[in-house]
């Protein structure tokens, strides 16, 4: 009789390999369904960030067609707001936040920054050429067209200091609008996003993600071409 209970108790539970084995598997299953997931969620998040920049490149000209300037950059404590409302155009910065108060963008964070799908500020840069005649009222049309020289440049890679003719994608932007991407929290991540963060330079940089350890590229660009913005100017009749 004690034998036979001995063999009923050893039957009624896993042992700790066991356990282990089974804990094991779950993760493994959990991971493999909730990596497809995560990659769905970025790609939406991505989708609504690329949304997101376009619709400030349309506001951005549209601020233009009916101020006949762009818009400063917005910087800490102007809650959404460009700093300053320029009367002569210069800015407190040149590289800062999208002032998305200005502009009528929603949603923002807290600071009333404008937000990407991964709920980071968006970046905003914009010329100081033709002494900041971008930025002042009717400063684009005093100097004309063909005296203006916008000077943003966009490279394929941070090694072109100077965005030489083979690694520009733009050398005359008039701004740029910019989403660190899904990795903003963890810093930057090589030297082509440092170069995006740096402001001290007129360059930034675009290309297809990069996921190599050191130097991933996780950033979303966008920039507003000179043409676009003087032919949204003269068909608003800010500029002849």
């Amino acid at each position: 009789m004690t034998n036979l209970n001995s063999r009923i108790n050893c039957n009624k539970g896993f042992s700790l390999v066991e356990m282990a084995v089974v804990i094991t598997i779950l993760g493994l299953v959990l991971g493999a369904l909730l990596l497809p997931l995560q990659a769905q969620r970025n790609q939406v998040f991505q989708t609504q960030t690329e949304n997101t920049l376009e619709t400030a490149r349309r506001a951005l000209l549209g601020f233009a067609q009916a101020n006949g300037r762009l818009p400063c950059p917005a910087v800490a404590g102007s809650n959404g707001i460009e700093s300053p409302m320029p009367v002569t155009g210069t800015c407190t910065s040149q590289w800062g936040f999208l002032p998305a108060a200005t502009l009528g963008i929603q949603p923002t964070d807290t600071n009333g920054f404008a937000i990407d799908g991964w709920n980071n500020p968006i970046r905003y840069a914009v010329t100081t050429a033709n002494s900041n005649s971008f930025t002042t009222a009717n400063g684009m049309n005093n100097t004309t067209i063909s005296v203006l020289g916008p000077d943003l440049r966009v490279c394929t890679n941070s090694a072109a200091t100077n965005c030489s003719t083979t690694t520009y994608l733009i050398n005359n932007a008039v701004a740029v609008i910019l989403s660190t991407g899904p990795t903003a929290v963890d810093g930057t991540g090589g030297p082509d996003e440092d170069e995006n963060l740096d402001e001290n330079d007129t360059i930034f940089v675009s290309q297809t993600p990069v996921a190599i350890a050191g130097n991933e590229f996780d950033h979303l660009v966008a920039w507003i071409s000179p043409y676009v913005l003087y032919n949204a100017m003269i068909e608003a009749g800010q500029l002849h």
